[in-house]
């Protein structure tokens, strides 16, 4: 059973213990009176931190103990700045692998056409959950001093086990705190040694950021468990890993430095520590991807659970979404038949990356085009470009999930895939490793992706750079990778790229380098005076 269907009950129960106050006020915690009787009645619940560590995991995947439809930071809209959708929508929709038909919906239109400016109520929203798991986290952290534990008599298996929560929750801050030096470069800093309620704190940026979060999941990973130690979907030594190698992978974009070497040598951690791709790709995006296999390759899912712990995260719009206006195809994707009417469709760059006869039988192209123009004139016009079914909620059996709108496809944020094209890529940039090693790593990719068959596997003079940005859009697609993969590559702004709607062209046009970093909201700017805005905005 996913924990995940515990968490709405947990995080209810955890939101007792703080108020977060809106993201214009940098999302620091208030917490409860100690004597208060909600806080006493918490603490004396059998494993109360085990409870309030997994309202910290609740961030990611929750917006409120009340549902979908509610936010418990003020301001924020309860769909577009759910954690694995804000991600989804800065990573994904700003680049060439997905279309959102309705432009009216408020910030999108400015995110795919590239013209955001501080006023995007979709980064606003970014911005405030992200830093919401930073609030959260201090708090747990505030809350399970050597001091704290003594005065309520924490003792025993539970005081043994306190190490290894509060490393996963300095794990799940640094983690955040990752996000954000990705999206804006940099981030209001508060830790659990900030005075609680003072909301102005400093800001970290660029060089100080990165050494922060790198020292932080260096100093932690003693104390977590080992990889593939844990219940499901908590942190290990492996996530940290993970974290370090994306640092690393992107180094020279954060802080001009490189540090491919490292980025290969926590990648090959991970791939010593026992993970496997599941045998049939479409298993990883299915409504039981926590025990049909695919959980021995996802080193680190977002749960999701339609009956128990709804939201309108990443699965559930790209389930939703991807019902085709034409087609009325929910029942392969475990949803109502019309779904959201034909809400996402792909550029026709996107689609390109399949178009060789290579990929025909590849498991990764579930692109479907017929009775469908490649090319998109008109936004508005759901029957124009290509769809595809990537995510479904129907389990490998072949079963239907018992929601038909919020979905059950653990969202898989970190998984072994990613990190075979990581150590290729490292390799090829100059991080050691061999050339014959990084080809049998894509070749397993390609093996897997062909069923078993090596008939599409590459050779060693195929492996290029050029090649790895293609194949990980050919495998990652649809899992917020793609905008730091182009800006990695120098393709996201600039004129070396272009796709539909880039620079709010149809046939896209060159976008200036400011815009390889988000800007910070008005609103937290205007609540904030230590905070500073990116160049061009």
């Amino acid at each position: 059973m996913k924990i995940i269907k515990k968490l709405n009950l947990i995080y209810l129960f955890a939101g007792l213990l703080f108020i977060v106050s809106s993201c214009e006020d940098d999302l620091n915690t208030v917490p409860l009176d100690d004597d208060a009787s909600t806080a006493e009645d918490f603490f004396n619940q059998d494993n109360a931190y085990k409870k309030l560590l997994a309202g910290v995991y609740g961030n990611l995947n929750l917006t409120s103990a009340d549902g979908a439809f509610g936010s418990n930071i003020g301001g924020l809209d309860p769909g577009t700045s759910q954690y694995g959708r804000a991600l989804m929508n800065l990573q994904t929709f700003t680049t060439d692998e997905a279309i959102w038909s309705f432009e009216n919906d408020p910030g999108i239109a400015e995110l795919q056409r590239t013209t955001w400016t501080p006023a995007n109520v979709i980064i606003r929203g970014a911005f405030g959950r992200i830093m919401g798991s930073v609030a959260f986290a201090n708090e747990f952290l505030r809350q399970s001093t050597d001091a704290k534990l003594d005065e309520r008599g924490v003792s025993g298996a539970e005081r043994e086990e306190i190490p290894t929560f509060k490393a996963e929750a300095r794990l799940l801050r640094a983690l955040s705190y990752y996000h954000m030096l990705d999206l804006f470069g940099k981030a209001p800093f508060v830790t659990e040694e900030t005075p609680v309620g003072v909301f102005r704190s400093n800001e970290i940026t660029g060089v100080e950021l990165f050494n922060y979060i790198e020292s932080e999941l260096l100093e932690v990973i003693p104390d977590l468990k080992d990889a593939r130690t844990n219940e499901y979907a908590r942190a290990d030594k492996a996530v940290a890993w993970m974290i370090l190698s994306k640092l690393y992978l992107n180094a020279e974009v954060y802080i001009g430095e490189n540090r491919y070497a490292d980025a290969l040598e926590y990648s090959q951690k991970i791939i010593d520590a026992g993970y496997s791709l599941t045998p049939d790709y479409r298993d990883v995006f299915r409504a039981d991807n926590d025990v049909n296999g695919a959980q021995n390759e996802i080193i680190f899912p977002v749960p999701a659970d339609g009956s128990f712990s709804q939201s309108f995260g990443p699965t559930t719009v790209m389930t939703n979404g991807a019902v085709g206006s034409i087609e009325q195809n929910g029942a392969n994707l475990g949803v109502i038949e019309g779904g959201w009417g034909g809400a996402i469709r792909l550029t026709p760059q996107f689609v390109s990356l399949f178009e060789s006869s290579t990929f025909n039988n590849d498991a990764r192209n579930t692109i479907i085009s017929e009775d469908r123009p490649i090319n998109i004139s008109d936004v508005s016009n759901r029957d124009q470009g290509y769809i595809l079914e990537k995510y479904t909620d129907i389990r490998s059996d072949g079963t239907q999930d018992n929601d038909l709108t919020f979905s059950s496809v653990d969202f898989p944020m970190f998984r072994l895939a990613d990190v075979y094209l990581m150590y290729a890529e490292a390799h090829l940039r100059g991080g050691g490793g061999t050339r014959a090693q990084a080809v049998e790593y894509i070749n397993l990719i390609r093996t897997r992706a062909n069923n078993g068959s090596t008939s599409s596997n590459i050779s060693d003079a195929d492996l290029t750079l050029d090649f790895i940005i293609d194949e990980r859009a050919r495998e990652l697609y649809w899992e917020s990778h793609r905008r730091q993969d182009l800006r990695r590559f120098g393709l996201f702004t600039g004129a070396s790229y272009v796709w539909t709607l880039k620079g709010n062209s149809l046939s896209g046009i060159p976008i200036a380098d400011f815009r390889g970093l988000f800007p910070i909201p008005s609103e937290s700017m205007s609540a904030n005076p230590n905070l500073t805005q990116n160049p061009g905005y």
